[in-house]
């Protein structure tokens, strides 16, 4: 029986992490489902963000579809193609990267990308990995070429690299560049940060407009060797390492 409160048992955990681990989604919108009515536990509608649950015992639903805690941890690193979103619900019923990724396990992105932006997605139903690669305090880097619709010039440049307020602080890319052979129209930049469109709008802010943006790595993860739309499991290796990132342990 699901119970509220936080001296329970050690076999009850809470509905967020259960959602998480088994993977639904993150935490924090695994938060934003319960209070949006979207979660029962044994037939009941659930509101209470404290809500703790026995996985052995209850019955968890998500609109309606039934939720297993996965014990299996899969790490999917996909070359996002155009076009497809980032969510695992959509309203409008759009092409989502789950469609690209079809693997018996329940997965879900890390992060999201724009609809139209390309590149490094990592999926999986690693929730603690998830919740620490997106938190900030960890500053993972996410690297994009982005391409603009005029040439960016030194000066320009110049004032981007001391930072550009947004959403009331100053933002600083950790690295910016001009491609080879590019006249200008091509840039490399390096983010940490996470907020909603931010390659867009620090190149926005002094009057250029990004016409394609394809992210080349995130987390030191690349797409090199995938085509667009294509996909394959992170090595042992390279799970270790995002894992070590986020001062996590190899599982």
């Amino acid at each position: 029986m699901a119970q509220t409160g936080e001296n329970l048992g050690n076999s009850l955990v809470r509905i967020n992490k259960y959602l998480s681990s088994s993977g639904v989604t993150s935490r924090r919108k695994a938060d934003e489902m319960v209070k949006s009515g979207r979660v029962k536990v044994n037939g009941i509608v659930v509101k209470e963000l404290g809500t703790r649950i026995n996985p052995s015992k209850d019955r968890v639903e998500v609109d309606g579809k039934g939720v297993r805690s996965s014990t299996h941890l899969v790490y999917i690193l996909l070359n996002k193609p155009k076009d497809a979103v980032t969510t695992s619900h959509d309203e409008k019923g759009r092409r989502s990267v789950l469609d690209v990724v079809k693997v018996r396990e329940r997965v879900y992105p890390v992060g999201r990308l724009d609809r139209n932006t390309t590149g490094v997605l990592l999926l999986t139903n690693d929730g603690e990995l998830a919740n620490r690669l997106m938190h900030p305090k960890h500053e993972v880097i996410k690297v994009y070429k982005a391409t603009l619709d005029r040439p960016l010039k030194e000066r320009e440049m110049a004032r981007l690299k001391k930072g550009v307020p947004i959403d009331g602080s100053l933002v600083v890319p950790n690295e910016l560049y001009v491609l080879p052979d590019s006249e200008g129209l091509e840039v490399g930049i390096a983010v940490h940060e996470g907020k909603h469109h931010l390659v867009k709008r620090i190149f926005e802010s002094i009057e250029i407009r990004v016409v394609h943006l394809d992210r080349y790595s995130y987390a030191g993860l690349t797409h090199r060797g995938l085509q667009r739309g294509g996909w394959r499991n992170l090595t042992k290796r390279e799970i270790a390492t995002v894992r070590k990132l986020v001062d996590l342990a190899t599982p």
